[in-house]
């Protein structure tokens, strides 16, 4: 056998073993992590790693007087790698989006608590002014409104509508809660505080995909549903835990894997926040881990880290032409927040029951392509005996309202219809007694 081939041979028997332990230490460190939920930014973890490491090296090393050090070397090599999770990327203290340059960012404190930031987008033709105020709930949970969205609401300001939108605490350019503070329960209980800090008595509301949530849950409070003159559920998901079990079907494909991934710098190329907002995904973090921030977090997390998520609010054929939704400087979502709503959406009991005494008139929207679990949609139609009418909107995706076509104007159609009483232009479909044809229609 050729000497350079024992050579090697001999190397990798060195090499091999000194990964391994390298390998294990990372696994403790990120054990750790789970273990002491990030303490000390990961500091805890880094220095149990580094312990059990220096003690495993000295057992070793302890009769091997020539090489005592060599056995370190793994250890050294395994607290620079996860050194890299310890360290702040960006700033620890919120930063938020700069002002629009088309809409005054007001913020008021609510007597929840919250202080949000609210945008007014008074009715373009005084002498067609409608009487009752429009609110707008946007999606996330805990994400500012986008660029997108803040079309769609001048467009609905043109047509005479008196238009109020703001962002939810933790959001854009509100300001944070503590983590322990956010829950679906405080949503409600901020936008009831909002209608009642605009003082022009019951409004109309729009709430899109986790905003149509809140809403939802409003129309089962009887307090607050007595501030909502009509409802609009856009997308809505699920509204409780019992429906946030349910795995159903979804619409018409969406352009989900037709498309690449979005570009720009991403979060989750660094160490440090790839094992932060996995772990919390995964359920192993806490969203108030001590690893990272909440404002940390917020500041770190682009567009870009939403992945394929954007393209599932879009249908199949519109894959090539996706639009951008939002700018860089205006993105805004905080992860931990997200999720820890999300839980609370999914500890929470049923919420059927109070929704069957529902008397505020609702309409309900539903994709063609919707990214949704059908069933999320059609149980509130099933229990909410207030929707007069179901407007399924061919040819989009969960952004109904997404700037292609005359996509905009239709959404605006089939809602300012309803909220003036007039016909609607769509058929009322699907119907409660179409559920069942509806959900076997789209399996």
């Amino acid at each position: 056998m050729p000497t350079s081939v024992i050579r090697l041979a001999r190397f990798a028997g060195r090499l091999l073993p000194a990964l391994a332990a390298v390998a294990a230490l990372v696994v403790v460190f990120l054990a750790s992590i789970v273990v002491t939920d990030g303490a000390g930014s990961g500091i805890a973890a880094w220095l149990a790693a580094v312990g059990v490491g220096s003690l495993a090296a000295l057992w070793r090393g302890r009769r091997r007087r020539a090489s005592r050090l060599l056995p370190f070397l793994p250890v050294v090599v395994a607290a620079a790698l996860t050194a890299s999770v310890c360290i702040p990327t960006v700033p620890t203290a919120r930063r938020y989006p700069p002002a629009l340059p088309f809409v005054a960012t007001q913020h008021w404190r609510l007597p929840t608590g919250s202080r949000v930031a609210v945008y007014h987008y008074p009715p373009a033709k005084p002498g067609t002014r409608h009487p009752v105020p429009f609110v707008y709930l946007n999606g996330g949970p805990v994400r500012g409104i986008s660029l997108l969205d803040h079309r769609f609401l001048q467009l609905l300001a043109h047509q005479g509508y008196d238009v109020y939108a703001y962002e939810p605490a933790g959001a854009g350019r509100s300001d944070l809660l503590p983590m322990g503070q956010y829950s679906i329960s405080r949503s409600v209980r901020d936008l009831a505080a909002f209608v009642d800090r605009l003082g022009k008595g019951r409004v109309d509301i729009l709430g899109f995909s986790s905003g149509g949530v809140v809403l939802t849950r409003a129309l089962a409070d009887p307090h607050v549903a007595a501030r909502l003159h009509r409802a609009v559920i856009a997308e809505p998901g699920p509204m409780d835990g019992p429906t946030a079990q349910i795995t159903g079907h979804q619409g018409q494909p969406s352009a989900r894997g037709l498309v690449p991934t979005m570009t720009g710098p991403r979060s989750t190329r660094v160490p440090r926040y790839a094992v932060a907002f996995g772990l919390m995904r995964l359920g192993l973090l806490t969203p108030d881990t001590g690893l990272v921030g909440q404002a940390e977090g917020d500041n770190a997390f682009t567009a870009a880290d939403l992945g394929s998520d954007t393209a599932s609010a879009y249908c199949a054929r519109d894959a090539h032409r996706i639009p951008t939704e939002d700018a860089a400087r205006n993105f805004s979502f905080s992860p931990a927040a997200s999720l820890r709503i999300q839980q609370t959406v999914k500890d929470a009991p049923s919420l059927a029951p109070q929704l069957r005494r529902s008397r505020t008139p609702a309409m309900l929207m539903i994709a063609e392509c919707s990214s949704q679990v059908r069933q999320w949609e059609t149980a509130v139609l099933a229990n909410d005996p207030a929707v007069q009418r179901t407007q399924f909107m061919p040819g989009v995706g969960h952004h109904i309202w997404n700037g292609l076509d005359d996509n905009n104007d239709r959404a605006a159609a089939v809602i300012t219809a309803f909220l003036q009483g007039k016909p609607a232009p769509l058929p009322n479909h699907p119907s409660r007694e179409e559920i069942p044809a509806f959900l076997r229609d789209h399996r």
